[in-house]
């Protein structure tokens, strides 16, 4: 398990290629309140949920002055088919060798079913305009995840 991030921390930067295979970097969104979810594989059941979930309520957040990005160890390609096959709006972007899952401490031992292994533990960071984490929230659950996380900003 890498280190975890605290509230009070300044986010790690990352620069990776969005669905569309441009580059978007976390500078980019410097001024704007953020959240920042990892999630583990496109197009599967919890991830879908999430996504969905982000972007059924985006504009509510969008309107709090909040913008969205979506990161996990896909491929680009994969994170094309899954943007297009659920209509997502916010940027997904593939951080393929798992190097920025690693930074933000996201990247640890889990099980699912009988098998452990390595993966991305589905969390979400709420930064502000610096880039200092706010919230810090490790191992999430997929469904109710969105609407607690907007109960508790007041969204």
């Amino acid at each position: 398990m890498s280190t975890r991030l605290a509230p009070g921390d300044a986010a790690p930067e990352f620069a990776l290629d969005d669905a569309d295979g441009v580059r978007t970097a976390l500078a980019d969104y410097r001024g704007k309140n953020v959240v920042v979810y990892f999630y583990p594989k496109a197009a599967t059941p919890g991830c879908t949920t999430e996504a969905c979930d982000f972007r059924d309520n985006l504009s509510s957040l969008a309107a709090a002055g909040y913008a969205v990005i979506g990161v996990s160890p896909d491929e680009v390609a994969d994170i094309r088919a899954f943007s297009d096959a659920e209509g997502l709006t916010f940027p997904l972007l593939a951080d393929s060798d798992a190097a920025i899952a690693r930074a933000w401490g996201v990247w640890g031992e889990k099980t699912v079913g009988d098998r452990t292994f390595d993966g991305v533990i589905r969390s979400t960071f709420v930064l502000d305009g610096e880039g200092v984490v706010q919230r810090a929230e490790y191992g999430v659950e997929a469904t109710g995840h969105v609407a607690r996380l907007r109960a508790e900003l007041g969204v």
